[in-house]
């Protein structure tokens, strides 16, 4: 896997389902067919194949060969990413736009794109939808840049489940290298690992504050902080860096491959914290019991839990089938980190963002931090309108205030999880306002004029993403720092 690959694709770049019927459509209508004839030529219902010409149905392989052969033209030619017309292409644009995130913001109601609509009006209509994107991108200047690039990086994710084999395979040649045989991974073996790449350890009291680690690749030299933080691990901080290096990482040239290279990191060193064949031996047997649970993960390997959290989504749905979720969200009720393939409906911005949003208060997300025992996990169920979800929570404490952490999963595949029989439930309706973001009309009519609240704006929301190479890194402190701890050369 390449930090190209990472990265994605815009969705106008990726073969998508209307493309994919509005060729077949044309070609159908091409050859004289009707619905009801290509229908019983693939055996399918006319139903069925509307849907798949309306993109409204992902069709299998063996479906899709069977309408190429039904419409006498090779399967490359089914599945070519081109519109077949300069019309089709235009409706393909505006079905895609009804389906973004941009329009649904605007809670217009969607309509059909037919041939009632002419020419002019549809290519006015989208005018004044590159017009909204153009501004949102305009008044989103470079703090939107971050957003639109996180947005990107998890559409990636989720097509892969957030299983990368790549990593998997550098991970596992790695521990066999140092005698790894399984099991947690000590600080010993950690440093093994860097002693094997070359690399010696410096533990300093003046690493710079903007940085967790430094590596010196002229000297073959990684400096850590002397002193572990309560809320860090400390083998976290190394195997990031040895694992920066062992995927020969250059300089990002953009956000966007700062973020990607930042994901591939700590997806290598998470693997090699808890690496697959044992990982996935402890969760099928801890499945067959129907007893999955992150809290047992994290002991078996001694790591965070948000390590744990973060590894079981590599391995949930490619080793046991099962779709989940991941949030980590601060007290204050705002979104850090999510990841999704079992659709749950996280909240977003009209470009599609969810980092910085508000959890709705009837998650578990949130509720957690209400429960008085913080030492047990929190389960619960979420009526939500994409449907019942079952979802584990548990409060991380640090320095930057409280962080729930919460995996779930669709209530189908509960059964697998320790905590599935929980009274805990909550209803979400989410994003309607009256679930929790409009206050209750008796409220509001009693103080609604006579209330003036003074908010606590975070210092930065107005702020520029740091410039610089590395987002946030203060450049000529760390080669300051290289400068003064850099070996003496032997006269």
């Amino acid at each position: 896997m390449t930090t190209t690959e990472l990265r994605g694709a815009d969705d106008e770049e990726m073969l998508d389902t209307l493309t994919l019927g509005r060729r077949i459509r044309h070609l159908r209508t091409e050859r004289g067919m009707t619905l009801d004839d290509l229908a019983s030529a693939v055996g399918r219902a006319p139903s069925q194949v509307s849907m798949l010409e309306n993109g409204k149905r992902e069709a299998k392989l063996g479906v899709l060969q069977s309408v190429a052969r039904a419409l006498e033209v090779p399967l490359d030619e089914l599945l070519s990413t081109e519109a077949p017309t300069g019309r089709a292409a235009q409706e393909i644009a505006l079905e895609r736009a009804q389906r973004g995130p941009l329009f649904r913001s605007l809670g217009l109601p969607s309509f059909r794109v037919g041939k009632s609509i002419s020419d002019e009006a549809l290519e006015t209509i989208l005018g004044l939808q590159r017009e909204l994107e153009r501004l949102h991108r305009e008044r989103a200047a470079t703090p939107e840049e971050a957003r639109r690039a996180n947005t990107r990086l998890r559409t990636v994710m989720r097509a892969k489940n957030n299983y990368f084999p790549e990593l998997e395979v550098h991970a596992k040649t790695l521990l066999a290298a140092v005698g790894h045989a399984g099991g947690p991974l000590s600080q010993r073996v950690a440093s093994d690992l860097a002693a094997h790449l070359g690399f010696s350890l410096h533990y300093v009291k003046d690493l710079p504050q903007t940085t967790r680690s430094v590596t010196d690749l002229k000297n073959g030299r990684i400096y850590l902080p002397l002193g572990a933080s309560v809320s860090r691990d400390p083998r976290s901080a190394l195997l990031q860096a040895l694992a920066s290096f062992v995927l020969g990482n250059p300089e990002p040239k953009d956000y966007g491959e700062f973020l990607a290279q930042r994901v591939e990191t700590n997806y290598l060193a998470a693997a090699l914290l808890i690496p697959e064949a044992g990982a996935v031996t402890f969760l099928r047997e801890a499945k067959e019991l129907k007893q999955l649970s992150v809290e047992d993960l994290r002991d078996a390997f001694a790591v965070s839990y948000e390590t744990a959290a973060h590894r079981f989504t590599n391995l949930a749905t490619e080793h046991l089938g099962i779709p989940v979720h991941f949030l980590k969200v601060h007290e204050s009720g705002t979104i850090l980190k999510a990841y999704e393939n079992d659709s749950a409906a996280f909240p977003t911005d009209a470009l599609g963002a969810v980092e910085g949003q508000l959890v709705c208060r009837q998650w578990s997300a949130r509720q957690v931090f209400d429960v008085e025992d913080r030492f047990s996990p929190y389960h619960q169920y979420t009526d939500k309108p994409a449907g019942t979800y079952w979802c584990t929570s548990a409060i991380q404490s640090t320095p930057q205030g409280d962080f729930s952490l919460s995996v779930g999963t669709p209530f189908a595949t509960a059964k697998w999880f320790r905590g599935r029989d929980t009274v805990n439930r909550r209803v979400s309706t989410c994003p309607d306002e009256a679930c929790c973001r409009r206050a209750p009309a008796d409220l509001s009519a009693k103080w609604e004029q006579f209330s003036w609240p003074s908010a606590r704006l975070n210092s930065s929301l107005l702020a520029a993403m740091p410039s610089g190479t590395f987002p946030g890194v203060d450049s000529t402190e760390v080669f300051q720092f290289l400068e003064t701890h850099a070996p003496v050369a032997a006269s």
